[in-house]
């Protein structure tokens, strides 16, 4: 069975934490538990995917939208969209004195798979899987 909530959420920083919690409410409600692995990464990198939204969109973006998909295997698909045109990139490994730059390669590491695809002239969505078990 497939499930899936996508909500808009204003382009502001205590949106992050508002799109932390309504993920992990939905996946509890949809029989995962509040503590097990695939619920703390896919509430990770909607966290991670969101701050960036909040932190690189441009001024005239008002709102963003996050969707999460629970699939029948248990494994989740993200996907965060905004208006900006701009693709992100995985940048080089900061120094450990840097406060950003980590956001994409941590969910190159906890993600399955992610990319990213243009969504015409209205900006991009940002997608990731998180599955459970080994690949």
């Amino acid at each position: 069975m497939l499930r899936r909530d996508a909500f808009r959420l204003p382009r502001h920083p205590t949106s992050v934490a508002c799109a932390r919690r309504r993920v992990r409410h939905h996946l509890t409600a949809w029989g995962h538990k509040p503590d097990d692995e695939v619920t703390e990464e896919v509430v990770l990198l909607v966290s991670e995917l969101a701050a960036n939204v909040v932190r690189h969109a441009p001024a005239p973006s008002q709102e963003f939208e996050i969707a999460v998909t629970a699939l029948a295997d248990d494994s989740c698909f993200i996907e965060v969209s905004d208006e900006s045109p701009t693709l992100p990139a995985l940048r080089t490994v900061p120094s450990w004195e840097e406060e950003s730059g980590r956001g994409l390669r941590l969910v190159d590491a906890v993600a399955r798979t992610w990319g990213v695809h243009q969504r015409g002239g209205h900006g991009k969505t940002v997608w990731a899987l998180v599955a459970s078990g080994p690949p």
